[in-house]
């Protein structure tokens, strides 16, 4: 699910711009690290604490705002 919402977030320029700034991920962590939990668990805190992302990606992905806030906590522990 976070591969998808990074593939989501990094479609619009802004958003992606955005989701590096607020992270402090770089385009080299994601592309070496998006196969680790904490690099993906940001991805999806990026969209929790963004309400109208959070909504916009699940419609894109065909999931729901609880669904993304739930793997983001499952990746956290």
């Amino acid at each position: 699910m976070a591969l998808e919402a990074l593939g989501w977030a990094l479609v619009d320029d802004r958003r992606a711009e955005r989701l590096l700034s607020l992270t402090g991920l770089t385009p080299e962590r994601l592309r070496h690290g998006i196969g680790e939990r904490a690099v993906q668990a940001a991805v999806l805190e990026f969209l929790a604490n963004h309400e109208p992302d959070l909504i916009s990606a699940a419609d894109a992905l065909g999931t729901t705002p609880e669904a993304l806030v739930a793997a983001h906590r499952s990746l956290s522990e």
